[in-house]
């Protein structure tokens, strides 16, 4: 018998203090300015979402509702690169207001990807008069590798990095009916990187 297995490991590095009040807030954003890649919506909100469940649960703004209400500074082409380049930001009013509106007191950036590889092996399927059936086996691993920058709106530095690589090896086998055994490594390394940015933030 066969069973998909993926490994997750997860490296903080801080660079600042941090802690978060009850009527404060953060955001979850991804980044895209890759010309090769481009940051999973799905994944960031999967982030967000498990960051505002559970114990020491923490506030989140939606990405796409932050991005809309920020527009256009928070686009693809114009999103700042460094929290340094906040400043320059928050000297337009507009924005100023928003981020005061929203509470924000960090912003997350998250950047990263899935990427497969190793494939091996073949399934082949047929129909006859009798009926049919797929006849065969293949494998291949996945590679989930996420970076997430915090930045402290209020000290405008980023106060630390989280990374989080999940591997895992999935398997194919087909007698008759294929039976995917699939290794979940973006949930694994969704649900390894919120827990970590959770305590982060609250300064555990």
């Amino acid at each position: 018998m066969l069973a998909s297995c993926t490994s997750t490991t997860v490296d903080e590095f801080r660079q600042g203090e941090t802690g978060i009040e009850s009527d404060e807030s953060v955001v979850i954003l991804g980044r895209r300015q890759a010309s090769d890649f481009e940051t999973k919506s799905d994944f960031v909100e999967c982030v967000g979402d498990r960051m505002s469940q559970g114990e020491n649960a923490i506030s989140i703004i939606p990405e796409r509702e932050f991005i809309d209400a920020m527009f256009p500074w928070f686009e693809p082409r114009t999103a700042p690169l460094r929290a340094s380049d906040l400043e320059q930001l928050l000297a337009e009013d507009v924005v100023a207001q928003k981020m005061n509106e929203f509470g924000i007191r960090y912003m997350v950036w998250v950047e990263g990807f899935t990427e497969t590889t190793g494939r091996t092996g073949s399934i082949s399927c047929t129909v006859g008069p009798g009926g049919g059936g797929c006849f065969g086996f293949g494998t291949w691993e996945d590679d989930a590798n996420f970076d997430a920058r915090v930045w402290d709106v209020i000290s405008l530095r980023n106060v630390g990095t989280i990374n989080t690589d999940a591997t895992g090896q999935s398997y194919l086998p087909a007698l008759v009916v294929p039976i995917p055994l699939i290794a979940r490594v973006e949930t694994n390394a969704c649900n390894r990187l919120a827990a970590q940015l959770k305590d982060f933030v609250n300064g555990e």
